[in-house]
């Protein structure tokens, strides 16, 4: 006789997933794309395929992505010199020039081009584009003063009827972190936190960082994983110590889309195949979930 157990088990995860997919149907997840999902070859087929699924099962995904290797590669062959304040690039015109040309001329059309290969129906733009992000310049503050960092950009309004218009229809939007001042000068944004302000603007159900770690850390047991989390506790964790390092950027970019209208919101690690469809559509979920109040999306949600 013919063992069905294998195939009773996937028909057990399809209907685990149902719930989600009908609290879903129609809904905005915007997944911001970046680490190491964006050089190993089989995670970023994987990352593809998650997103193309979201689509075809109903939901509308809009893509935000990085870039920093494949810009860190062009200044090189360029021969110039990167400077990190605080974690932000600082850019001057040349290096402008570069991470303009290579964000929107290649990094965002390979991704296009991968979520096509999966039967998707992506489309690349950048936040010129509409005038989706319009920018003005942004410092740093350093020991009490202002740091000039170029043209890297803080974005004061985000314009979302083109976006609107694709995710309505079959489209899947890839986003590059570039926006212009009124004067039409392009800025280099970080991509966290465009992916924080388009979630909030869009009135996003979800909020999706694919990072390079398991999630938050509880820094002071063991590094274990602090799996489900209110904006509440969020401060009292960064003072005492719990939430460290580049991660208080990411959750503080949490905390600001929940303050905005957006539902949940998620530190995942990227380096898990399907790790989208993981989060998403299972009870357990992996990662860090960060919302403003603990609550089921059905009864039986395990959270």
């Amino acid at each position: 006789m013919f063992d069905y157990t294998e195939i009773i088990k996937k028909a057990g995860i399809l209907v685990e997933a149902l719930p989600y997919i009908q609290a879903l149907a129609g809904k905005t997840v915007v997944i911001k794309y970046g680490g190491n999902a964006m050089i190993n070859e089989d995670l970023k087929n994987s990352v593809m395929e998650d997103i193309t699924l979201l689509k075809y099962i109903g939901l509308n995904p809009v893509v935000v992505h990085g870039g920093g290797p494949d810009i860190n590669a062009a200044l090189k062959n360029f021969n110039i010199e990167s400077e990190f304040i605080n974690g932000l690039r600082k850019t001057d015109k040349q290096t402008m020039e570069v991470a303009q040309m290579v964000l929107m001329g290649k990094t965002n059309k390979e991704i296009v081009s991968l979520i096509n290969q999966k039967g998707g129906k992506a489309i690349g733009i950048c936040g010129i584009d509409g005038m989706l992000f319009e920018c003005e310049k942004h410092y740093e503050t350093i020991n009490g003063e202002k740091v000039d960092l170029g043209y890297v950009g803080k974005i004061k309004k985000v314009n979302t009827r083109a976006l609107e218009i694709l995710t309505q229809d079959e489209y899947i939007p890839v986003v590059a972190p570039i926006g212009t001042d009124k004067n039409g000068q392009s800025y280099n944004i970080n991509a966290d936190t465009v992916a924080a302000e388009l979630a909030s603007a869009l009135k996003a159900e979800k909020l999706i960082l694919l990072t390079d770690v398991e999630g938050v850390k509880n820094s002071k047991d063991n590094n274990s994983i602090l799996y489900a989390i209110t904006s509440d506790q969020v401060n009292s964790l960064i003072v005492s110590g719990v939430i460290v390092g580049g991660m208080i950027p990411k959750v503080m970019g949490c905390v600001s889309a929940l303050e905005n209208g957006v539902n949940r919101t998620h530190i995942i690690d990227g380096r898990i195949p399907h790790c989208i469809l993981l989060e998403i559509f299972t009870n357990k979920g992996i990662g860090t979930m960060i919302t403003q109040e603990i609550k089921p999306y059905f009864e039986k949600e395990n959270l």
